[in-house]
């Protein structure tokens, strides 16, 4: 399992900022099998990760073309920076006890 952890630094929170930002969630767990995405945002600063069984599934959401749009006009509008990583989860645990390999 890998984990996508994205920062930004927000220069603009409006409406459209939030619309988009629950469109690429959306279009993340219905189309390219991300298997859970959380966001947090506060004061200026958002965090979000989004989890996955492949890179393959990553790569093929960030090019998706919807996508790669938004991240151009976050980038005109509502980002004054960002930082992406990716990581590969070597372990997770979880209380109560969950039954799912991913979480």
């Amino acid at each position: 399992m890998y984990v996508v952890i994205f920062k930004a630094e927000l220069s603009q929170l409006d409406e459209d900022y939030l619309a988009s930002a629950k469109r690429m969630r959306q279009l993340a767990l219905e189309n390219y099998g991300c298997i859970d995405f959380i966001s947090i945002t506060e004061n200026n600063t958002e965090l979000s990760l989004s989890y996955w069984e492949t890179e393959v599934q990553i790569s093929a959401w960030k090019n998706d073309p919807e996508h790669l749009a938004t991240q151009t006009a976050a980038r005109k509008k509502w980002y004054s920076s960002y930082r992406v990583e990716v990581s590969k989860v070597e372990r997770a645990y979880a209380f109560p006890v969950v039954k799912q390999s991913a979480l």
